[in-house]
């Protein structure tokens, strides 16, 4: 991953210096279930719990020589003098895809337990916003249209849920990734005894894979995969939202612009929704690892590298993406501003059209058929649209064959824009959004 879009904790997870000792760490808890079994003394063990953390460097001097990472990173932790004759029980029983898929697994565990703290944040930062804006009225839009009113809160408790559910989709993508491995060669424990596997899962807060081959079946890396590109893809969607109405003749909302900071090179007036562009250009990147890591699910019988590649590139920029996306999106979200005036005569642009459903009804209500009250509204609505003048409600008021129908009361009830939020109260509360 880039530098511009590395964050410093999961650069410190997925460095090399994080993995080997990460894969010191998979060794000695083997070694301690080997302890419990009689194999290795406890001088042997201390030895090794005692041991250096493995060079980085020293490991990639070694791995131009054997060609085998697994094999430099041994090699280079077995020449430590202090290990003495105690480092020939490193790796005792094992086949590198022990060592190197348990050692994933703990990183994409660690990694998702980061991202999982910074929804939690983002969520409550939602949760402020969704509750501050709960009555503030604005358009509601399909197709890019006017619809009908709704409340900008409204609009971002819908976010809130989506983000419990992303929250939710990659706890279980934590659950699928969080076991371990220890069966040897072609997973039938050949060399090592199959309740060691347990012990050795428990020594590093991992469950035992129920069957493995010489590898983890990778329908559980693809779920936690999907877990991150289906995050970006809720977070797309919020900065698709404020992209939108971002917009000059919009403007109901706008992403922080700070002091000293230029929205163009040729344009000084500019105040650009970059951030949030750059949110779903990211999104789209993290729903391009998903095909390759569901392709490395299916494997040549019981183990080939061919996922090895793509997951050293997969995993770590998918971890610096999620995170680096949903830091962005919070502090987007903390210094919003939003144009409660702007929302408002956006909602009453051409006389109020968008209330034309409700004077449809009306008309109905009185015995109209539906198809000659559709005709009605939707003249008048026309009439009114795209025009600096226009006025559907007074356009209605003027119809006399509404009149006939409809009191200037009734009409004016069809305006209430109170009656559209009437509902707000009790879906907050269906999303346990109330303040405290």
């Amino acid at each position: 991953m880039i530098q511009r879009y590395t964050t410093s904790e999961m650069q410190t997870i997925w460095s090399e210096k994080s993995k080997f000792k990460l894969w010191q760490e998979v060794e000695i808890a083997v070694c301690k279930a080997w302890n419990e079994e009689g194999k290795i003394s406890l001088e042997d063990l201390k030895r090794i719990e005692s041991s250096l953390e493995v060079d980085p460097l020293r490991v990639e001097e070694l791995d131009k020589q054997v060609h085998h990472d697994v094999i430099a990173f041994l090699t280079a932790w077995s020449e430590q003098e202090n290990l003495a004759g105690s480092g020939r029980f490193i790796h005792l029983g094992m086949t590198s895809s022990d060592l190197i898929d348990t050692g994933l697994a703990l990183m994409l565990k660690k990694t998702g337990e980061i991202l999982i703290s910074d929804i939690e944040e983002l969520i409550e930062t939602v949760k402020v916003l969704a509750i501050r804006h709960k009555y503030t009225p604005t358009v509601g839009r399909t197709h890019g249209i006017h619809g009908e009113p709704t409340s900008f809160g409204l609009k971002v408790a819908g976010w809130f849920h989506d983000l419990q559910r992303a929250k939710s989709k990659l706890e279980f993508g934590i659950e699928a990734i969080s076991v371990g491995m220890f069966s040897g060669p072609v997973g039938s424990y050949s060399n090592l005894p199959i309740k060691l596997e347990e012990r050795a899962c428990y020594f590093l807060g991992l469950k035992r894979v129920p069957i493995s081959t010489q590898v983890i079946a990778r329908d559980r890396h693809s779920d936690f995969v999907y877990s991150i590109a289906s995050l970006g893809a809720v977070i797309e969607r919020i900065a698709t939202e404020l992209r939108h109405l971002q917009r000059t003749e919009v403007l109901e909302v706008e992403e922080p612009f700070y002091s000293g900071q230029k929205g163009s090179s040729s344009m000084p007036h500019k105040r650009n929704p970059w951030r949030s562009e750059n949110l779903c250009g990211m999104a789209r990147m993290l729903r391009s690892y998903l095909i390759p890591s569901l392709e490395n699910i299916a494997l040549w019988h019981e183990r080939d590298i061919s996922h090895s590649s793509t997951e050293r590139i997969i995993f770590p920029d998918a971890a610096n993406l999620a995170h680096f996306m949903l830091k962005r999106i919070n502090s987007i979200l903390k210094d919003l501003q939003v144009y409660p005036e702007n929302m408002k005569r956006n909602l009453y642009l051409y006389g109020g059209v968008i209330y034309s459903q409700r004077v449809m009804l009306a008309l109905v209500n009185k015995g109209l058929s539906r198809e000659d009250a559709y005709k009605i509204a939707q003249s008048h609505a026309h009439k009114a649209w795209n025009n600096p003048e226009g006025n559907f409600k007074e356009s209605i008021c003027q119809d006399t064959e509404v009149s006939k129908l409809l009191s200037r009361q009734e009409i004016n009830s069809c305006f209430d824009l109170d009656d559209y939020l009437k509902s707000i109260d009790e879906i907050f509360t269906r999303l346990d959004l109330i303040t405290a």
